[in-house]
This record gives structure tokens, C-alpha cells and sequence, in this order.
């Protein structure tokens, strides 16, 4: 039975990432369409072909961490392991049904944390707390969430700072020239982006290729890669119309020269964090960003009040996804393991 649960949780893996593509690759659009400096689809197309070129180019260390830094390895490198397919396809499930509400009420949450917590939540309950590699989750996820989120802030808040200083003297008009310059930060996003989010779905699909006995090795391939950047990019081009709004008017009502910077300021966090394996949350980076920015022209006018609804959907992403990934488990344990 383990390599049918298999085949269906790879496919599953797949959803995710077409969820993902959807709910947290409009971010990357979500500023450039609300400053109007590009229509919806021409920014979609760009976006997309930025997404599918950057996995491409900057490696595995953030599938690695996915696939092998939350529940231990030596718990799930058991091929033909029936429970640890049902564990990763329950995560799965688990980061879905939270994805999926969050989209509809327009909450710009993080797929990568609702994942995360969905193998939190699957590997405790199939094999006990000692399954998770506390450790890891500890430093690359928790102390991740907290700090990347205030790096984006700061970034934004001193890129807007710079950019006032140095442009107080030019004419209003010179939005027009961020209106072209942001198709460079806008790709340099989409394919941070793109590296980041594939590379946690191509973690998945390689730890269930182990596990269903199709690999021997940790190693994704490229095939893997490849399969799951187009996908991504599949997702990204439906849109999240409701979250693109939220972040492109609903913290900071941003025009070009802002769209500007907040790209500029997540693309830096998020790339870097793509060289050293953290799985970061471009949501929360992009969303932090536009923050500060809004706050190094006006504080007084980024819309607190909504700032504290997101964040609040960010404390609790973790755990939700992991109750929900729970209750597949028991669920699926019922239906396939009885």
C-alpha cells in the first residue's frame, strides 16, 4: 500500500505548491499592480518567468532543510513505510486546509510555516517529539520567523529613509522612473522567490520518493526541480487577487517609488536567506517590507489595525496548520491503517 500513498501524497505535494504559487507568489506582484506601474498580466507574466528561471540557479539547501530538518530523517528513511507516507501526505493536507482558509478571507499567511507546521504537527503524532529535530526547527524556523520579518521592516524602513534623502529635491515626476526600474526589483523578487518556494515543494517530493522506495538517497532531482518551479509558476499566474490586495493597499497605500523599495528590501532578505538553507517566509518579508516603508514616509498612515490582524495570522499559522495535520493523520490512520 505505501507506494499507491505515495504516488497520491506526491501528487498532493504538487497541489501544495500550485496553492503556494497562488497564496504567496502574488506578494510578488502585489505592489507593482497596486502602485499601477504594470496591468495585472503583464506583471503575472513577467512573475511567472522570473519564479521559473531562479530555482534553477541557486541550489538545494532550503529542499535539504524541509525534507531532513523537521521530523528527523532516520524517522522516514524507511522505504515502503506505510505511516511515514501517511505522515507527509497528513502535513500536506494539514498546510492546505490552512492555505486555503486563509485565501479566502484575504490573510496574506505563510505556506512555507504552514507546511513546516503540518510536518510539526504529522511527525509528533506518527513518531513522538523525539522525531523532530528540535534543534533545527528552533534556530532555522522559530528564531527565522521572528527575525526575518523585523529584517524586512528595517531594510524597507532605511531604503525609503535613503531614497527620500536623495531624492527631496527631484520633481514628483520622478515616480515615472521607478514605474520602469521596478521590472529589475520585481524580477530580482520573483526569483528569490521562486528559489525559495520550489525548493521547499521539491523537498517534500524527494523525501516521499525515499520513502516510497523510488530513491536510495536524499538528493532531489532535477527532474523534481524543474517539475515543481513550473508548477509554481502554473500557481502564481491564477493569482490571489484578494491577498494582492491586502498587502498592495491594505498596510501602506504605495506607489511606485515604494513598490521600488519593498521589493528591493525582500528580494535581499529572502535571496540570502535562499544561499544558507533558511526556509523564510516571502509573506511575512513582503508584508514587513511594505511596513517599513510605509513608516519611513508616514507612520501615521500604514494601517496598524490590519498590521495586527496579519500578525496574528502568523502566530498561529504554525500551530493551526499542526492541529489540522493531526486530525488528517488520525483521519487517514483509520481509513488506511486499520
Amino acid at each position: 500500500m505505501a507506494p499507491e500513498i505515495t504516488i497520491v501524497a506526491i501528487a498532493v505535494a504538487f497541489l501544495f505548491i500550485i496553492l503556494n504559487g497562488i497564496h504567496d507568489g502574488c506578494n510578488v506582484i502585489a505592489t507593482i499592480i497596486a502602485s499601477r506601474s504594470l496591468p495585472p498580466r503583464k506583471a503575472l507574466l513577467i512573475a511567472c518567468m522570473a519564479e521559473f528561471i531562479g530555482p534553477l540557479f541557486i541550489g538545494t539547501a532550503v529542499a535539504n532543510t524541509i525534507g531532513k530538518g523537521v521530523i528527523k530523517f532516520s524517522y522516514v528513511n524507511n522505504p515502503g513505510d506505510v505511516v511515514s507516507a501517511v505522515a507527509i501526505l497528513s502535513a500536506l493536507l494539514g498546510g492546505i486546509a490552512w492555505n486555503l482558509f486563509t485565501w479566502k478571507i484575504g490573510i496574506p499567511s505563510s505556506s512555507s510555516h504552514a507546511l513546516i507546521g503540518g510536518l510539526l504537527g504529522a511527525g509528533i503524532t506518527a513518531f513522538g517529539l523525539k522525531a523532530i529535530n528540535w534543534h533545527s526547527f528552533f534556530w532555522k524556523v522559530i528564531v527565522v520567523m521572528f527575525t526575518s520579518p523585523v529584517i524586512g521592516f528595517i531594510i524597507g524602513y532605511f531604503f525609503m529613509k535613503i531614497s527620500i534623502l536623495l531624492l527631496r529635491n527631484f520633481h514628483p515626476k520622478v515616480n515615472k522612473f521607478f514605474k520602469n526600474v521596478q521590472l529589475i526589483s520585481m524580477v530580482f523578487l520573483g526569483t528569490s522567490h521562486g528559489s525559495s518556494d520550489a525548493q521547499k515543494g521539491a523537498g517534500i517530493v524527494t523525501l516521499l520518493l525515499v520513502i516510497g522506495g523510488m530513491q536510495k538517497e536524499f538528493t532531489v532531482p532535477f527532474w523534481v526541480m524543474l517539475t515543481s518551479t513550473a508548477i509554481l509558476a502554473l500557481g502564481i499566474s491564477l493569482g490571489g487577487w484578494r491577498i494582492i490586495k491586502t498587502v498592495g493597499t491594505g498596510i501602506y497605500r504605495v506607489k511606485p517609488l515604494h513598490s521600488f523599495n519593498v521589493q528591493l528590501a525582500s528580494a535581499s532578505v529572502i535571496f540570502i536567506a535562499n544561499l544558507v538553507g533558511l526556509p523564510v517566509s516571502t509573506t511575512h518579508i513582503v508584508s514587513s517590507s511594505v511596513m517599513g516603508v510605509g513608516s519611513g514616509e508616514r507612520a501615521n498612515a500604514v494601517k496598524w489595525f490590519k498590521v495586527k490582524d496579519i500578525m496574528m495570522s502568523w502566530l498561529i499559522t504554525i500551530p493551526a496548520s499542526g492541529l489540522t495535520a493531526i486530525i488528517c493523520f488520525y483521519l487517514l490512520r483509520l481509513i488506511l491503517l486499520r
